[in-house]
């Protein structure tokens, strides 16, 4: 009796064993790819619970979630002569898992080799404006480049962000000065346009002055009003030449003054003239 129950014990531990190793759990963001005696079994496994054979049969789990990859800055010459160094980012996830475990070894390493490569040739083909300010299409460029070889291994390239762009020292002072410049250029322009914009308000108005004289006068009263609110003891107020005249006109001559009653000469009285300078 103890023989047999030896014997039954050892059957019960070497059926949990087998077990153990036939039962595969597979996550929900992962597929099994199994292969027996080195040839692939059937599509991939879903998620759950999966059986396979122990001993002959070999499970490799595929992450199927979307994977950030970062790509170490590359050292390049841009179109235009200049020294640069990119750094970028990939976003990518497989949709194929069959295709990454029999047609490509390593497909992360194969990925990150031809994101190098390709910001290395993108930075050749660009010139600095257009890494600095045109990403947006240089980000598409890459996409396509890596996208092409990565559908054959079963992955998909779901974007490209080109992250930093490293300058020499030399050419920051020199982009320094360019953008002084400019701002310098542009302020000059407005300051020129505001100008002109004046000079043209200010002949229209001295035109409109110089056909109504009234409008002079009524600018100098207001020219009045603006020196008294400054509380000033002293108001030196030049009159113009064309308020001289304009008065001249207006006030009426005097009337002619008849012989005195005693007979004597009316002195005359010598009225200066209006100096028009």
């Amino acid at each position: 009796m103890d023989a047999i129950l030896v014997i039954l014990v050892l059957a019960l531990v070497g059926l949990l064993v087998l077990l153990g190793a036939s039962v595969r759990v597979v996550t929900q963001y992962q597929r099994g790819v199994v292969l027996r005696f080195g040839r692939l079994l059937g599509d991939a496994r879903p998620p759950g619970l999966t059986v396979i054979a122990p001993g002959i049969d070999r499970m490799h789990k595929v992450n199927m979630q979307i994977v950030t990859m970062p790509v170490p800055a590359q050292e390049g010459i841009t179109r235009d002569n200049v020294t640069v160094k990119v750094d970028a980012v990939v976003y990518y996830r497989v949709f194929d898992p069959v295709r990454v475990v029999v047609d490509v070894q390593n497909y992360q390493a194969a990925i990150a080799q031809v994101a190098q490569a390709s910001l290395r040739s993108i930075i050749g083909k660009s010139e600095l404006d257009d890494l600095l300010s045109n990403r947006e299409r240089l980000n598409q460029g890459l996409e396509l480049m890596l996208d092409n070889p990565a559908v054959d291994w079963g992955v998909h390239i779901d974007r490209v962000d080109i992250k930093d762009v490293a300058l020499p020292e030399s050419m920051k002072r020199s982009m320094s000065r360019q953008a002084e410049a400019e701002r310098e250029r542009r302020s000059r322009v407005i300051t020129a346009e505001g100008e002109l914009q004046a000079s043209q308000k200010l002949a229209q108005a001295a035109q409109v002055m110089s056909t109504q004289p009234a409008a002079l006068q009524l600018r100098l009263l207001q020219t009045m009003v603006e020196v008294a609110a400054e509380k000033n003891s002293t108001v030196v107020l030049p009159f113009p030449v064309e308020l001289l005249r304009f008065l001249e006109h207006a006030t009426p001559p005097a009337p002619a003054a008849g012989p005195p009653a005693d007979g004597l000469p009316v002195p005359r009285t010598t009225v200066p003239p209006v100096v028009t300078g």
